[in-house]
């Protein structure tokens, strides 16, 4: 009589066992069932993030990767909408920062597949373009200006994933799946304007310039053009015999220097360095504008100048 009740309890524990799994594997199924995962646009390749002025063919231009939970088959199509930051404004000047607007909806049944089997492509957008379906003129485009372009991917279900929806597992380097990227607008580089070049100096303390050793160390600034002429330029230090054409001022001096019409091609502009952290000075063009504004500590090397202020 036990074995027979000891064989019923066993037969009744294994159905309830078995039971309870079957519906905990339905739960399961429903959770896995109702489970809804987004997509990512992955940067393959940035080519181009820098737009020059002046030129028709300069352009923001990226490689992305798309993937979802099935490979692309659920992503329908993706918006590139762009916006302009004016980051240019002179004083008292208008802002002419834009909303976004949207540029263009790529669908993604027209892109190829890359290596890994997922949709890729390179979207490409030239200044002109950018400038046309954004509410400002050429004119209103300078130096320091910045566009933004951002993807969204829109689902076959009406689902839409962007920027705001990202992680920072998303933007980091695995994924790297930011969703806006920044097209900076620069000058080209240009041969040095022709005429007389200006350099206002300064020294906080007072006593000269001092750039490479503590009683002063030769020029502060050398300026060397592409057909070999060299200036060498620096405030008059009192502590040591300068060993070049210094210019007399303690605190303050304007020096000049020439670039020849037609014959310079390009101007390298050499700071040697600020000893004391004292030393400041600005470059001014023969235009009267100033490409170059140097602080005191500034540490040594080449000086980039700012063409698009010239």
């Amino acid at each position: 009589m036990k074995n027979i009740k000891l064989l019923y309890s066993l037969v009744l524990t294994s159905l309830i066992v078995l039971v309870s799994c079957e519906e905990g594997d339905k739960v399961f199924d429903q959770i896995v069932e109702q489970e809804t995962r987004g997509a990512i646009l992955r940067t393959i390749n940035v080519i181009s993030s820098e737009i020059p002025i002046g030129s028709a063919d300069s352009n923001f231009s990226v490689e992305l990767e798309l993937q979802d939970q099935e490979s692309g088959a659920l992503s329908q199509s993706v918006e590139v909408w762009v916006a302009f930051a004016d980051n240019s404004i002179a004083a008292g000047g208008t802002d002419l920062s834009t909303a976004e607007v949207l540029a263009e909806t790529l669908d993604v049944a027209s892109m190829s597949i890359g290596e890994f089997g997922l949709p890729r492509f390179t979207y490409t957008i030239t200044l002109p373009e950018l400038i046309s379906v954004l509410p400002i003129a050429d004119s209103d485009v300078d130096g320091s200006d910045q566009f933004t372009v951002r993807f969204e991917i829109v689902m076959a279900d009406g689902r839409r994933y962007s920027a705001a929806d990202n992680s920072g597992t998303l933007t980091g380097s695995y994924f790297s799946s930011p969703f806006a990227y920044a097209a900076v607008v620069v000058c080209p580089p240009k041969p040095p304007t022709a005429g007389t070049w200006t350099v206002e100096m300064q020294d906080s303390y007072g006593d000269g310039w001092q750039p490479t050793t503590s009683g002063g160390g030769g020029p502060g600034l050398v300026v060397t053009l592409s057909d070999g002429t060299v200036y060498e330029i620096g405030l008059c230090t009192p502590y040591e015999a300068p060993g070049y054409d210094c210019t007399d001022g303690a605190s303050a001096g304007t020096a000049t220097f020439d670039v020849p019409a037609g014959l310079t091609e390009a101007a390298v502009f050499d700071f040697r360095g600020d000893f004391w952290g004292e030393m400041s000075f600005q470059l001014i063009t023969p235009n009267g504008n100033t490409v170059a504004d140097i602080a005191a500590g500034t540490a040594a090397g080449e000086i980039a100048i700012d063409f698009c202020k010239d």
